[in-house]
């Protein structure tokens, strides 16, 4: 069940409504029910594997808090990282890691018989895994104590509106206001309609109109130019933020609907200055659960400077295995590992360690255009089937000027597509603020809206493609 079709406007109106008259318990009962059954739309039998993880981390979470004993405690965290790791190894990256092997071995002469078993990846296994671990991560370094409520705590597990594609919320978060009773205010609907409609209309307008353009361009890279593979890569790059930071704000619209406050997952990240900030502003429940539960185990930055720029390059090469599990999602994640290391490595070999000043604008915009296109280029591997298609994609990037026949149409069309959206999320940049909109005077709220709307209007009326209801890209992951 999509966000963007109408299965699921007739399935939240319904759940809605019911929500809107219950009290506490049976709206936490409602939202268990609603999200098993949003869940087990796509196959119920994936149903049964979120079950289990609900299952075993609240059993875990309570084994963990109940004892002092050390042993019994690391015996339990065992269990749930065994339990939730072993079952995300083995749906997602069992294949992988099997053909690799065989791969390897074939290299040295050894036949190996791969098995043939046929594995479908559950969808939005690697979100809910994450989720429910930091749970018993969380109660085992003392951070919180477990919840007594079997409902509660599978509610938090299998909330619908980020169940799928994040954000990885905490327990710390969300489970307390699955706790209490939740106010609905003037303000909660008037922001969660924002922020549902403007999901809507930048993975419906935006992502879904500018992908055809990637889609071609990556089908034929032996056709393909210099200028046709710059432009590829930053139509997927505005396709894969619109789709992904539109299903963000879409949870969170509708997280606010019901009087919940789901976490920001994007803060701008199209004007980070370097790679580091750019993590700081991209998939942020990501990147902060990485950092706060593996590489602070793994010494953080309290190491010795060569230490420190390994575990670095690790945690980003785990960061983009969990995306995929394929060789250029671990290239992808060791490509942003090397260039963080180096951008630390630099500020260690600094004689003198000052505070950062601030920029001018010229230096500002420099920064800003590496820091963008040195992200430019790791999407390549990113949306390259395999490593075979990223080296057809890299010699078609320095191929020469032979344009495709349809380069100024698509030139035109993401143009038209981009400005707009871009100047807007400008002024959203300049006061660090997404309802920068919901804030200004009544005059103002209606012209931005009247552009928007205008906007929107003109995508779909020149747009070449018929409107279906397209999956979000990191469903796959």
């Amino acid at each position: 069940m999509l966000f963007n079709s109408y299965a699921f406007l007739t399935f939240f109106a319904v759940v809605y409504l019911l929500y809107l008259v219950l009290d506490l318990r049976w709206q936490n009962r409602l939202l268990l029910v609603a999200s098993l059954v949003f869940y087990g739309w796509w196959d119920p039998r994936f149903v049964l594997l979120l079950l289990f993880s609900i299952v075993l981390d609240y059993v875990c979470g309570l084994q963990i808090h109940g004892t002092e004993s050390l042993r019994r405690r690391r015996f339990w965290m065992a269990i749930s990282l065994i339990g939730n790791l072993g079952l995300l190894g083995f749906f997602k990256y069992f294949h992988f890691f099997v053909d690799s092997f065989a791969e390897l071995f074939g290299t040295l002469g050894f036949q190996v018989h791969r098995p043939t078993i046929r594995i479908i990846l559950p969808i939005g296994i690697s979100f809910y895994t994450f989720q429910t671990l930091s749970y018993t991560l969380d109660i085992y370094r003392r951070r919180m104590q477990p919840t007594t409520s079997f409902t509660n705590f599978a509610l938090f597990v299998s909330f619908f509106p980020q169940l799928l594609a994040g954000p990885i919320e905490r327990a710390k978060n969300l489970l307390p206001q699955i706790e209490k009773v939740r106010v609905i205010t003037p303000e909660c609907l008037r922001e969660g309609f924002y922020l549902l409609a403007w999901g809507l209309f930048k993975k419906m307008l935006v992502a879904d109109n500018v992908a055809p353009i990637v889609n071609h361009i990556f089908a034929h890279p032996e056709q393909a130019s210099t200028a046709d593979v710059i432009l590829g890569v930053y139509a997927f790059s505005l396709q894969l933020y619109a789709d992904f930071s539109g299903y963000s704000d879409i949870a969170r619209g509708l997280g606010k609907l019901m009087g919940f406050n789901i976490m920001l997952n994007f803060r701008f990240p199209q004007f980070a200055l370097n790679t580091a900030d750019f993590w700081s502003r991209w998939h942020i429940s990501l990147s902060t659960w990485i950092r706060d539960y593996l590489f602070v185990m793994l010494g953080a930055n309290r190491r010795s400077h060569p230490r420190t720029i390994f575990n670095l390059v690790l945690v980003m090469t785990v960061i983009g295995l969990w995306h995929g599990a394929a060789w250029t999602f671990v290239l992808w994640g060791f490509y942003f590992g090397v260039l963080q290391a180096g951008q630390l490595l630099l500020l260690y070999m600094s004689p003198r360690r000052r505070a950062p000043r601030k920029s001018g604008v010229i230096s500002f915009l420099f920064r800003m255009f590496l820091c963008r296109n040195a992200v430019q280029f790791s999407l390549l591997l990113f949306r390259s089937e395999n490593l075979a298609h990223f080296m057809q994609m890299v010699r078609a990037l320095f191929s020469g000027f032979a344009l495709l026949p349809e380069f100024f149409l698509y030139l035109k069309w993401y143009c038209i597509i981009w400005i707009p959206v871009n100047l807007y999320e400008i002024w959203q940049y300049r006061h660090d603020d997404h309802l920068i909109v919901l804030k200004q005077e009544g005059w103002v709220r209606f012209l931005v809206f009247a552009a928007i709307v205008f906007h929107g209007f003109m995508i779909y009326l020149f747009s070449a493609r018929i409107p279906v209801a397209e999956e979000f890209i990191y469903f796959q992951f």
